[in-house]
Formats: C-alpha cells, sequence, structure tokens
C-alpha cells in the first residue's frame, strides 16, 4: 500500500509538472490582464497602457489595463497576489511596492514572497507644480509661500504609499514644515482638483504633469532629477533652485503571482524587452519626460534586486517620519 501511495504521488507530480510545460508552451491562447493598482489617467496607467499596447504585438493575445485602485495601490497588488499563477494576471507597479512593506501594519500580502517577477520598466522623474493662481514663481517662492500659509495651504496626493504622497513627504521633511494633506483615490482626481483651484499644489511624476505644464494650466517649479529633463529643459532641479538632498524617481516593474512557470516569464520579459525598445514607446515616454529602462534592467533579476534595496531604502525614512496606514 505504501509503495503505490507513493508511486501514486509521483505520478501527480510528474503529471502536473506536464501539465505546467504544456500550459507554458501554448501560453498565451487568450487575452492577458495587467492590474495597475491606481485610477485611470494617472501617471501609472500611462506607462502600463503603451507598454501593454506594444506587448500585444509580440505576445498575439490582447493585453488588457484594469484599473484596480484604492489603499495607495495596495489592493490592486493584493488581488495580482491572489491570482492564479497562470501568467493572465499581471501586476505593473510602482514605487509603493517598496514602500508598502513600512507604510501597511496589515497588509494582505508580501511583496517580496508573494510575486515573481518580469522586468523594470523605466524610472520617472517627479516635478512639483500648483494651481495656475499660485502667487509664487520659483521654488524658494513656494516654499516662502506654504510656511507662511502653513495652517491653510493644501497638498494634494493620490494616497498613502502613492509616489505624490512620498515626494510630499520628503517635501515636508526638507522644509521642516507639516502641512495639511488631501490624499485621493489616484493622481487623476489629485490633479482634476489641483486644475480647478480645490487644493493647492502637489509633486507627481512628469507622465502625468508634463501635458499640463506645457499647456499652461499648471505651475512648475523644480524636477526631482540630478539633471534637468530633456522634456521640461527650462525647469531646474530642486538643487538648482535651491532644496539640494530632494532627488529622486519613481521605478515601475512588472510581477506575477508566485509560481508563474519560468518558461512564461521569459516569455513576458522577451515582450517587455521589445516593448521598451519600441520606437513608438520610446518617443512617447520621452514626451511624458521619461525614458525605458535598458534591456539589462528589464529583466526579473533586475527587479527582485531593486525591489530588495527599495525596501531597505525607505524603511528608515518612513519609519523617521511616524507615517503609517492600517
Amino acid at each position: 500500500m505504501k509503495k503505490w501511495l507513493v508511486a501514486a504521488s509521483a505520478a501527480m507530480v510528474f503529471a502536473a509538472a506536464g501539465l505546467g510545460a504544456a500550459q507554458a508552451e501554448t501560453y498565451p491562447s487568450r487575452a492577458i490582464t495587467i492590474v495597475v493598482p491606481f485610477s485611470a489617467g494617472g501617471p501609472t496607467d500611462t506607462v502600463t497602457r503603451l507598454v501593454a499596447e506594444s506587448m500585444t504585438k509580440t505576445l498575439g493575445q490582447q493585453v488588457i489595463v484594469e484599473n484596480v485602485g484604492g489603499a495607495g495601490g495596495t489592493l490592486g497588488a493584493a488581488r495580482v497576489a491572489k491570482a492564479d499563477p497562470d501568467g493572465y494576471t499581471l501586476l505593473l507597479h510602482h514605487i509603493g511596492m517598496a514602500t508598502s512593506a513600512t507604510l501597511y501594519r496589515k497588509l494582505a500580502y508580501k511583496p517580496l514572497e508573494d510575486f515573481d517577477y518580469v522586468g523594470l520598466v523605466t524610472e520617472v522623474p517627479m516635478v512639483m507644480i500648483a494651481k495656475k493662481d499660485m502667487p509664487a514663481t520659483d521654488l524658494k517662492g513656494l516654499i516662502e509661500y506654504v510656511k507662511a500659509h502653513k495652517d491653510t495651504v493644501t497638498y494634494a496626493n493620490a494616497g498613502i504609499g502613492a509616489a505624490s504622497h512620498l515626494c510630499g513627504m520628503l517635501f515636508m521633511q526638507a522644509i521642516e514644515t507639516p502641512l495639511t494633506t488631501v490624499p485621493y483615490k489616484g493622481t487623476g482626481p489629485a490633479m482634476t482638483d489641483l486644475l480647478g483651484g480645490q487644493v493647492d499644489f502637489m509633486c507627481d511624476q512628469t507622465t502625468n504633469t508634463t501635458g499640463q505644464i506645457k499647456a499652461g494650466t499648471v505651475k512648475a517649479y523644480a524636477v526631482t532629477t540630478k539633471a534637468r529633463v530633456p522634456s521640461l529643459p527650462d525647469l531646474p532641479t530642486m538643487a538648482e533652485a535651491g532644496l539640494p538632498g530632494l532627488e529622486f524617481g519613481i521605478w515601475h516593474g512588472i510581477y506575477t503571482p508566485k509560481g508563474t512557470a519560468p518558461e512564461i516569464i521569459a516569455k513576458l520579459e522577451d515582450a517587455l524587452q521589445k516593448a521598451l525598445v519600441d520606437e513608438t514607446v520610446i518617443a512617447r515616454f520621452a514626451e511624458l519626460g521619461t525614458a525605458p529602462v535598458s534591456a539589462a534592467d528589464a529583466t526579473p533579476a533586475a527587479l527582485e534586486a531593486k525591489l530588495k534595496a527599495e525596501i531597505a531604502r525607505w524603511a528608515p525614512v518612513i519609519q523617521s517620519a511616524g507615517v503609517y496606514a492600517d
């Protein structure tokens, strides 16, 4: 009986392995969904839709973008963590994948344990902007203004853990002035209220702000990169504008649920690599103030290393600020 059980168990293991190999061989046979854990119209959504369109051509199946916003991106990430690891449900997330590990006391997933990796996509600069009728004309003036009106000025963000939240937190630390923050369920609605003058200022990715800056519907003050952004050459860096040390970009990566077959991940990595050298993607990224990562960074190993390093980098910053969410 024991021998029969062992043999049966072994047969089941081999059968499962064979099924997995067969699935990987025919993958993809239907549409693939990339979950964006933020609302439509935001910067991560924009990046995802450009990449998804190109990956569709390589994979031969439609790559659909689904927005699952809320809780600083953790709702969408949790959904993908619990999905079948069959390659048909992916996650494109930004730096919030790393900061959520410290920000949230009750996280429904483990960033380093519940996902497999496809590769990095892009690293987007941030830019400080304000409503069109903000009196300040440069970053120095903006800092003076918000300090003088710290009890009434409002800073918009896309929710705890969002890129705009992190930038605002670093800005307030740098100027040593706490401000009233107004969280939204995504950058899209935050931008809408900024344009309408319901909030005063925010810091967000160039992928979401470049169009508004060029149209003159918002005031722009400085970018968070070491060098100026080619698509916004007249904007100084934070250091040039008088606030050194506030430098960081918002990186994006593609994940799958843990347990995805290596053969499937390899096909997704290949599609991502081809998307990042797609002339249309490169041109659109440039218009938005960013660029695709190198081929060496668009790999599972590079994304895993980046996530581990960023969790370690942001944990003490968040702990020092004392900002947590349930």
